[in-house]
């Protein structure tokens, strides 16, 4: 399991995270909000509390994600960008084929 190294509050609930074998990206918390355990972190001053905490993240009162959590979201939402990208390419350019005949 990846340490988290880094951990900096950004501002619309995602988190600039560092991990000891040099991943990085930003962690997106906003889809964990809606549970009733994580409800505390709504509170924009009481986010910005979190800390890296051996294999995860974590804020004063126990809220936690592990590292293979966070890892796991940064690339797939990284991943998902990159295959939105091409997909907008793609039409664009099927778009201007249609469009040139």
């Amino acid at each position: 399991m990846e340490k988290i190294i880094q951990a900096i509050p950004l501002d619309d609930y995602r988190i600039q995270i560092l991990t000891s074998s040099g991943i990085s990206g930003i962690f997106d918390v906003k889809p964990y909000l809606k549970g009733r355990f994580f409800s505390e972190l709504l509170d924009e001053s009481y986010f910005k509390s979190v800390k890296p905490m051996h294999y995860g993240i974590a804020w004063p009162h126990e809220q936690d994600f592990s590292s293979d959590t966070i890892i796991w979201d940064i690339q797939n939402s990284v991943l998902e960008a990159s295959l939105k990208r091409e997909m907008g390419t793609r039409v664009a350019e099927d778009k201007a084929d249609y469009n040139s005949k």
